[in-house]
């Protein structure tokens, strides 16, 4: 079985961090792209999973970044074949356009530092998500957001300023706003732009103990369905790759900053 997971890094600094580690300790094999040095992203994607990091950009800015063409044709085909996929940020934005939702630039209140993510009931029975707390911190750095999720897609995390924190399309696909592999010190490396970034690194090293354990887990769940340990949590869903969701593609079966540095795009 193939046990690499494909990690398209989209800018210098955001890297994978932490969650190449956890990754790692799951039994998956890191292959990282280094697309915005250039490095191509495969013609097809082989891999036991994939990741999309965020970045500065919008999902579909080929004009800046002209890799992301081949990553919206690599999420197609991920999504086609129940391929894992898990999208960060600009990740998360691009899972919600190729799969035919809304990412609107410059919308609502920037989001910067650990802020409280609800977890709404209908992520009782996620793969990933089940079994939260009601509320968890998680880091954010953004400015731009999903505003329409794809038809069917399971809404499973929100904010006041930012609703669609996190959802699922179909059964093995996630995408998520904010960042999960960011550790506070990063949040010193911003710009500040509208907030003081030592207040907002306090608050992050503050959540911290609540939030690794937290984010370790859902990281953890995912590695599982990638190589094939998922214990099959029953949610309700569909277990057949024929009876995905309706979005002009067929989806899989179920189960785990940026160019800019002021809030990212992504």
């Amino acid at each position: 079985m193939n046990e690499q997971i494909l990690i398209v890094q989209n800018s210098r600094s955001g890297g994978p961090s932490r969650l190449g580690g956890w990754l790692e300790e799951a039994g998956l094999k890191l292959d990282v792209v280094l697309a915005h040095e250039g490095a191509p992203l495969p013609g097809r994607l082989d891999h036991a999973a994939m990741i999309m990091l965020g970045g500065g950009y919008l999902p579909g800015e080929d004009d800046r970044a002209p890799w992301l063409a081949d990553a919206r044709r690599l999420a197609g085909q991920a999504l086609e074949e129940g391929v894992p996929f898990f999208g960060i940020c600009l990740g998360g934005q691009l899972l919600a356009e190729v799969a035919g939702g809304e990412v609107t630039a410059d919308t609502g209140a920037p989001e910067n530092g650990s802020l409280p993510l609800t977890i709404r009931p209908e992520a009782a029975g996620d793969p990933l998500f089940h079994g939260l707390p009601e509320v968890v911190p998680a880091i954010e750095h953004h400015k731009d957001a999903v505003t329409r999720l794809p038809g069917g897609a399971v809404w499973l995390a929100e904010t006041g300023a930012c609703p669609y924190q996190a959802f699922r399309v179909g059964e093995r696909a996630w995408g998520v706003q904010f960042h999960p592999e960011v550790l506070p010190a990063r949040i010193r490396e911003w710009s500040p732009d509208g907030f003081d970034p030592e207040e907002v690194y306090a608050r992050a090293v503050a959540d911290e103990p609540v939030s690794t354990p937290i984010w370790h887990r859902v990281t953890t769940r995912f590695a599982a369905l990638a190589t094939g340990l998922s214990t099959g949590l029953s949610t309700g869903l569909s277990t057949g790759l024929s009876t995905g969701l309706s979005i002009g593609l067929s989806i899989g079966a179920p189960e785990g900053v940026s160019a800019r540095t002021s809030p990212s795009r992504a």
